[in-house]
């Protein structure tokens, strides 16, 4: 048996010896290349966080004392040393691990945290709780891989600072994006004495005698505090942290588990709020990540763990939209392009690189990204927010009042809208038409194709006077589908038979809809399938074929309520039109983990489920129509 198959609780850790727990870290990596090889999935920053995860639970003692990842996509390591190593060849597979943190899988995961920077307001909350409660518990938020970047982080700093009686260890993974490392017995020693309790009650005294001599004694008690204080900054970078009051050991070398042992104890030992700044290397152990440019493999598909390659895969949504950005900011050079610490994943590569001054990174402060949108968009610029769709829900009030209020011309890109699947429920992007109809005067493209995603961004650009959204999932497009006819804006995609069924399909639910009518006119039933391209506002050429039509079908990858086909239904209802509807989308709630398609053929999203209920509807209207005839004959 090797030596992580034997660590069923963080408990076990605590009877190995070094050269054991040496070799455990490489058993460790080696597992988290080879599932990440065969499977994808985040690698870089846990190969960046093994040993710090060790350290924090050969330190502390889980799940008594609470340990909280942000972003929870760095907790790999932490599921080994919980009991998971030997499931984890099921990594974001359905049925196995979660790629997060997740209370179903263990009681040592408290908070499924996969959005970033929130992981100190969690730990906020529960140090405080057990403090009140009188319980003997630390709390440890593991906080990094960007996640400082985020505004609410440093909210919940500001909290944190001033509970002095908070068993808190916030552990900062800085890995390259802020400080510079600081060596030497001083500065070591001054670790020491600043997390010793007795460190303060002695500042305390100096202070009380100092300040009571007359005359010069506030004067020589501040000038020695700035001794003090420019002494220690000049050793260590904490500054930042102590001026909030919060004590602070590091930087740690974080592939140092020995070190960051002793700072943790140290940390544990202060009763109050504590940072512990750890210095590591995403993808450190792995050659290929290490050198790995973009991202030190941040989240690579699968790959050859020889040559860290990454297999070979076609071409997604997210690159026919880097193209087009590419085109768009050519030809307008007002266009400019944000992004929330996501350049690459969201296609925004290509147009850093060829309009450096025109592309702002924010980091991961999707709120401030919004407003500073706006700000741009009232400068005489166009600003194209590319962003995945499910972190946009951070950003709602910002569009509503910040955006929309102001009738500024920004477009919102939304990559990985609907159902993403692997990296389960925080991820799908299943909210945003539902959220984004109440937004006064928004406008709402989804393409059904590559050749309409260049178009609906051609056409959300030119809007100056409002918010517009372009939204699209995860993985390859569909193949072009060509109209055989407009209504109003929108495009008819086929046209059979009597006017039986009007299918609206709402993005690459097009497709799908094209599949359903095929099903429908193989069963005598006549199909009109339309592709509104805009679905907010909703189009008054679909409500006049609806009106023409004996039953309505919307098919939508977004919640049914709020959604699409509730809108529609709701706009039919106010112009009279009385025709059925029928409303397909996803219900209210949290989906796990599994392939797009996979999700999608268990909602009951798939040509054959949605074909099979909807004959059923029109022989009901068949038999009800007959029944009518036959209690009302003609006269």
């Amino acid at each position: 048996m090797s030596l992580l198959q034997s660590i069923q609780s963080p408990r076990d850790l605590r009877g190995l010896s070094d050269d054991q727990l040496t070799g455990l870290a490489s058993e460790i990596r080696d597992l988290l290349i080879g599932t990440c090889a065969r499977g994808g999935g985040h690698l870089g920053p846990n190969l960046g966080v093994v040993e710090l995860t060790i350290a924090v639970h050969r330190v502390f003692d889980s799940p008594r004392d609470r340990v909280v990842f942000d972003t929870g996509h760095q907790a790999y390591v932490h599921k080994m040393l919980t009991g998971r190593a030997g499931d984890f060849a099921g990594l974001r597979q359905e049925g196995g691990l979660s790629g997060y943190p997740s209370q179903s899988e263990s009681p040592h995961d408290i908070v499924e945290n996969s959005h970033a920077s929130t992981a100190l307001s969690y730990a906020d909350g529960l140090a405080k709780a057990y403090a009140i409660r009188g319980e003997d518990r630390h709390v440890v938020a593991v906080i990094g891989d960007g996640a400082l970047t985020g505004g609410m982080a440093w909210e919940a700093l500001n909290n944190i600072a001033v509970a002095g009686d908070s068993r808190l260890v916030m552990v900062v993974n800085d890995n390259g994006r802020s400080y510079t490392p600081t060596v030497g017995g001083l500065a070591t020693a001054l670790t020491s004495l600043r997390t010793d309790p007795r460190y303060e009650q002695l500042l305390d005294q100096v202070k009380k005698r100092l300040t009571a001599v007359p005359g010069v004694g506030a004067a020589a008690y501040d000038a020695l505090h700035a001794m003090k204080k420019g002494l220690k900054d000049a050793l260590a970078p904490q500054g930042l942290f102590e001026d909030l009051g919060l004590k602070y050991v590091g930087p740690v070398d974080g592939h140092d588990r020995v070190a960051m042992e002793q700072a943790l104890a140290k940390a544990k030992r202060f009763n109050g709020p504590v940072i512990v700044h750890a210095l590591t290397r995403k993808g450190f152990g792995y050659d290929a990540a290490e050198r790995h440019e973009a991202d030190q493999f941040h989240s690579p598909g699968p790959f050859d763990v020889d040559t860290g390659q990454e297999s070979p895969k076609g071409r997604i949504w997210t690159d026919h939209f880097a193209d087009a950005m590419v085109e768009v900011g050519r030809r307008r050079p007002d266009v400019v392009a944000m992004t929330a610490a996501m350049v690459h994943p969201v296609g925004l590569d290509k147009f850093q690189a060829r309009f450096p001054e025109r592309t702002f990174d924010v980091g991961i402060a999707e709120q401030h990204a919004a407003t500073s949108a706006a700000g741009l968009a009232m400068g005489g610029m166009h600003p194209v927010f590319a962003v995945y769709a499910t972190f946009l829900n951070r950003a709602f009030d910002q569009v509503l009042m910040d955006v929309a209020l102001h009738r500024c011309g920004v477009t919102f890109v939304l990559d990985r809208s609907g159902v993403t699947g692997d990296d389960g429920a925080s991820h799908n992007g299943m909210w945003d038409m539902s959220v984004l109809q109440v937004v006064p005067g928004l406008r709402l493209a989804a393409p059904r194709d590559a050749t309409r995603l260049r178009e609906l961004l051609d056409e959300a650009v030119e809007v100056d006077d409002a918010p517009t959204v372009v939204r699209y999932p995860k993985g390859p497009p569909p193949e072009d589908l060509e109209a055989v006819g407009k209504a109003g804006g929108a495009d008819v995609l086929v046209r059979e038979g009597a006017r039986d069924v009007l299918l609206v399909g709402v993005g690459s639910m097009a497709t799908t809809a094209v599949g359903v009518a095929q099903r429908l006119v193989d069963q005598g039933i006549g199909a009109t399938v339309v592709d509104p391209r805009w679905v907010k506002p909703v189009d008054p050429a679909i409500v006049e074929l609806a009106r023409e039509h004996r039953l309505v079908v919307s098919i939508e990858d977004n919640g049914i309520v709020g959604g699409c086909g509730a809108v529609l239904l709701q706009t039919l209802n106010a112009a009279g039109v009385t025709t059925p509807v029928r409303l397909h989308g996803i219900e209210q709630e949290f989906l796990g983990h599994a392939k797009r398609g996979v999700i999608l053929e268990r909602l009951g999203l798939t040509p054959q489920a949605l074909a099979l209920g909807i004959v059923e509807a029109v022989s009901a209207l068949d038999g009800a129509s007959a029944e009518r005839d036959r209690v009302e004959p003609t006269a």
